[in-house]
């Protein structure tokens, strides 16, 4: 298992802690600290288990009012460092 924990920028979370499969193409397991708890709890269930290439085509570009970025948006950025770990 690949585990990373990524500090975002621009958002009210204040760290997103991300575990993925050995190989860094699945994610197991997304918590953030901070930030909207309910929403961000929603999304870590909703991409667990799911492909990072999948969520990050998804969720990146995405913005949170006036801001250029969002916590999911941060959550791609944290994925996608995590799975260059593993080399994927």
């Amino acid at each position: 298992m690949i585990v990373s924990d990524f500090t975002p920028c621009g958002v009210c979370s204040r760290a997103i802690h991300v575990e993925l499969t050995d190989d860094g193409r699945t994610i197991e397991r997304v918590s953030f600290e901070g930030g909207c708890n309910g929403n961000l709890k929603a999304i870590s269930k909703l991409v667990a288990g799911m492909p990072v290439e999948q969520v990050v085509s998804t969720l990146k570009g995405n913005t949170c009012g006036p801001r250029r970025t969002s916590c999911a948006d941060q959550l791609t950025r944290a994925l996608t460092e995590a799975a260059a770990k593993a080399g994927a």
